[in-house]
Formats: structure tokens, C-alpha cells, sequence
């Protein structure tokens, strides 16, 4: 009974010290929603004493960074957020997600803000929604900073002006709780400081031996999270695209087949958890018909050439991003347009001129077929084609031994008609 006590007691002072952290790095989209919630989760279920989450990014999908901050701000367990390492930032989404922590912390060198929202492609927004858009930004980071008693009035000016800022300048602005070199000399700072959470109430936290357990990605957010970029989600779609066409082209291959389905379900994989614009969707399927349409039609290259277009477009489009470092790059789209046209326009043309090219085989095979009459044929009798007998009627009176041309199969009879020329024999010798 006493070691069993012990044994409680030696759990629960093991699971006091614990420090849960996540790693937010590269962009934010719906997969880091996935893994923020799950380590927040399991911190809460495992009575951690605090969760760390580790910031190093572009920014990402503001609709992702609102479902962050809600379950930050609804943790019952402490969140610092910590902008790590040296040479590393939190700009844009990144800024929301630094300021929603219950502690806001930097390394030195680190840079923060340039939270102002842009729009799809760089484009221009007309001023109400401009306007609308940036209040709406405005108006939550200065929800946020305001609860956490930091400086919302130059909290917005990062959403407003673009204004970013460093490590001692966010400190000694009010941006952030404090700047610490590495997880441990954080802890070593945050331990015994009173907090106060996002509903008011006081907190002091204990960190005399923090015991840091990173979070384990499941094998899922592992594999989006290493092919999340759209670049190379789109780069394994068409690459799987490819090896199943070829599996079609030429069956029994099957390597092609098996190593381009899996490819195409792991871009897809990727791709369904980013924002879809269906109009670049459908520039693709549009590009992917008009080089079936260049083989099959001779328009000396047009329609290559458009479907070429076409791709680059949609890939251009394919991602609705207000992001640039979410959006497929230029040259990844023309890198796969030019080489993927190429290649199917040219397997795509093998493919039709197979289908046109005569038919050796079956009954079909016989049309136009030159064959010896073994009987007279007036108009019945026998012929010998393709080393085989057969009844035949002929359009003219012919004798036998006679060269014939197969014209028509009806019912396993022939239908031929008489070659102008000498008569042979059916040994081959001709008969003079």
C-alpha cells in the first residue's frame, strides 16, 4: 500500500513538471490547427504544468490563426508563446499567435509584426474593403492585447502601418513578456511569476525542475506537415497523375501505377486541407483536355501550347491565399506545364496512332488481305488466307489459283474480289 502511494506520488510530481511543447513552424494552415489543439489536449489530460509553443513563421491562413488563438485562449493550462530561434520570426499570422499567449516571449534576434491582411495575389482591394478587412484584424489583435494588459495601440499599428519589430523593441514597447535565450533560461525566468489568464484570474507558476516532452506529431500531420507546401503538393499530383496515365498507356507496367496513385492521393492529401479555388481547378482539367485535343487534332501546336497556358494558370490560381509564400510559385508552375505538355501531348499521339494503324489480328485483321482462290470461284468456293481455308464469294468469276483481296467478312464468308496480274499456285510457284 505504501510503495503504491509512493508510486501516485512520484507520478503526479513527475506529471507536475512537465512542459508540453509544440513546434509551430513554416506556415499556418488547417494541420497546425490540428496539431495546436492535440498537444493542448494532451496537456490538459496529462496535468501539464504549462504549455510551450515555439513560433517560427511566415504567417499563414487567417482562419487558421482565429481557431489557434481560440484554443489558446480557452486552455485551461498556461500558454507561452515563444519566438524561437535567433534568426527566427513571428510576422504576420505568426503576431496574432505570439500576443494570445498568457506569456509572450522572444529570442534575441528575433523579429515580430507586419501583420497588415493582403489580398490574393498581391492585388489591390478597393478602400471600404481594405478598410473592412483591416479593421476586422485591428479589431482582434486589440481584443487579445487588451486582455493580456499589453500595448494595443502599437499592436494595431502592425495591422495598420505593416510596422514589425525586434526582440528589445517589442520588449520594451510592451509587446512581449520578456526575451530569453533558450527554453530553460525562459523557465528559469517565468518561474514564480504571477500571470494573469485571459478571463482575469491570477496565476503563479512553478517551473523550479520543468521537464520538457515535445509533442509527437501523429503520422498523419506528419506527412501533410512535410508536404504542406502547395508547391510540392502540386509537384506529387502531377507527378501521380502521370505514372497512372502511363499505367493506362501501357498496362502491366505497374510500378508506374502503384508509385503514381500514391503520389496523386498524397498531393491531394496535402491540397485538402488549403484553401481550393475551383477556378484554377478547372483550368487544369482544361489543360489536361486540350493536350489530349493537340495528339488527336493537328493544330501544329495551338493547342499544346494553350493547355500549356492553361496549367500554369490554373496552378497559379489553384491555391486562394492572400499569402505569396502559400501560393504555388511561377516558376514551379511553368517547370511543370512545359515537361508535363511535352510528355503527354507525345504518349497521348503513340496512343491514337496505334488505334489508326491497321488491325493485324482477328477477323478484322483480313481486310485488304491478299489471298490464292483453291478453288474457282464462280462465284463461290475456297480461298486460302492467312494460312487458313475459307469460304469465299468474289465479285467477278475467278480461277482458281488466282490472287485475291479480302474486301468483307460476313457470317465467316469472304467477300473478295479478283487482282488484276498473273495466277499462282498455292505453292508459291507461279503459273506461266
Amino acid at each position: 500500500m505504501i510503495a503504491a502511494l509512493a508510486l501516485v506520488l512520484t507520478q503526479a510530481a513527475f506529471a507536475a513538471d512537465k512542459v508540453e511543447a509544440v513546434n509551430v513552424d513554416g506556415m499556418i494552415h488547417p494541420i497546425t490547427v490540428e496539431i495546436v489543439s492535440r498537444a493542448l489536449d494532451q496537456a490538459q489530460k496529462e496535468g501539464a504544468r504549462l504549455v510551450l509553443i515555439r513560433l517560427n513563421t511566415p504567417g499563414g491562413l487567417s482562419d487558421a490563426t482565429r481557431e489557434i488563438i481560440e484554443k489558446i485562449v480557452a486552455s485551461p493550462v498556461p500558454v507561452v508563446t515563444f519566438v524561437e530561434p535567433s534568426g527566427g520570426r513571428a510576422a504576420s499570422a505568426g503576431f496574432f499567435i505570439l500576443e494570445a499567449g498568457d506569456v509572450a516571449a522572444m529570442a534575441p534576434g528575433t523579429n515580430t509584426g507586419a501583420a497588415t491582411p493582403v489580398t490574393l495575389f498581391g492585388g489591390q482591394m478597393d478602400a471600404t474593403m481594405k478598410r473592412k478587412v483591416e479593421n476586422d484584424a485591428a479589431a482582434l489583435i486589440r481584443g487579445i492585447v487588451a486582455k493580456r494588459g499589453r500595448n494595443a495601440t502599437l499592436a494595431e499599428s502592425t495591422v495598420y502601418e505593416a510596422k514589425s519589430f525586434t526582440d528589445s523593441e517589442a520588449l520594451h514597447d510592451n509587446l512581449i513578456t520578456l526575451v530569453a535565450a533558450n527554453d530553460y533560461d525562459l523557465f528559469r525566468k517565468l518561474n514564480g511569476r504571477e500571470i494573469t489568464r485571459f478571463d482575469g484570474r491570477k496565476q503563479v507558476l512553478h517551473l523550479d525542475s520543468p521537464r520538457i516532452v515535445n509533442y509527437d506529431k501523429t503520422t498523419r500531420e506528419s506527412i501533410i506537415s512535410a508536404i504542406a507546401d502547395p508547391n510540392i503538393a502540386l509537384v506529387l499530383l502531377v507527378l501521380g497523375v502521370l505514372g497512372i496515365y502511363i499505367e493506362f498507356h501501357s498496362p502491366g507496367l505497374i510500378v508506374p501505377g502503384v508509385l503514381g496513385a500514391i503520389l496523386a492521393l498524397l498531393g491531394l492529401s496535402a491540397l485538402s486541407v488549403m484553401p481550393i479555388n475551383w477556378l484554377g481547378v478547372a483550368l487544369l482539367v482544361l489543360a489536361l483536355a486540350l493536350f489530349v485535343l493537340e495528339a488527336k487534332f493537328a493544330s501544329h501546336g495551338i493547342l499544346a501550347l494553350g493547355g500549356a497556358a492553361a496549367m500554369i494558370l490554373g496552378a497559379l490560381l489553384l491555391i486562394e491565399s492572400p499569402n505569396p509564400e502559400m501560393r504555388i510559385h511561377l516558376s514551379t508552375a511553368i517547370g511543370l506545364a512545359l515537361p508535363f505538355a511535352i510528355i503527354t501531348t507525345f504518349l497521348v499521339s503513340l496512343v491514337i496512332r496505334a488505334r489508326r494503324n491497321k488491325v493485324v489480328t482477328g477477323t478484322s485483321g483480313m481486310l485488304d488481305e491478299i489471298g490464292i482462290a483453291y478453288t474457282s470461284l464462280t462465284p463461290a468456293g475456297k480461298v486460302f488466307v492467312h494460312g487458313e481455308y475459307w469460304d469465299a464469294v468474289a465479285s467477278a468469276p475467278v480461277e482458281a489459283g488466282a490472287r485475291v483481296r479480302v474486301k468483307e467478312i460476313q457470317n465467316f464468308t469472304l467477300k473478295v474480289e479478283p487482282i488484276e496480274g498473273s495466277p499462282w499456285r498455292l505453292d508459291g510457284a507461279e503459273k506461266r
